[in-house]
């Protein structure tokens, strides 16, 4: 997707969320190459990414709340301090991506489909290492 389409997207996407979806557009980045893609601090909240290619993406800071990533390739992505509660993880390839998750963040990846190969990526807050290390993960 080239920067201006995508600036277009994005701008009318922060106009539906700060408006509850009663203006602008909801962004539908469906099956978008966003390989390698700055888009730290970016407001994703309830995209539609399913099948988005965000291998090696920046993703740090994002606000993903509620997006839909099914099946999307987060392959070495940088989601360090991304908002994940809600998000649909389901099949999404996470591996070699770099995580750091909160706790409040944990419920996010416990409700994905993400199986225990892709944990050993997952760097959770130190405060809560302890506690992470039960969690049971299924795909």
């Amino acid at each position: 997707m080239d920067t201006e389409k995508l600036k277009e997207v994005l701008a009318l996407h922060q106009v539906w969320v700060d408006s509850d979806g009663t203006k602008g557009k909801r962004a539908n980045l469906r099956f978008a190459d966003l390989s390698r893609a700055n888009l730290s601090s970016t407001n994703l909240r309830g995209a539609d990414l399913c099948e988005a290619n965000l291998s090696g993406a920046d993703l740090r800071r994002a606000d993903l709340r509620r997006a839909d990533l099914w099946e999307a390739d987060l392959y070495g992505a940088y989601l360090t301090d991304a908002y994940l509660t809600d998000a649909n993880l389901t099949k999404a390839d996470l591996t070699g991506a770099k995580v750091t998750l909160e706790l409040r963040e944990v419920r996010a990846l416990y409700k994905s489909a993400v199986s225990k190969e892709h944990l050993p990526w997952i760097m959770l807050n130190p405060h809560h290492s302890n506690w992470f290390e039960s969690l049971e993960v299924s795909a």
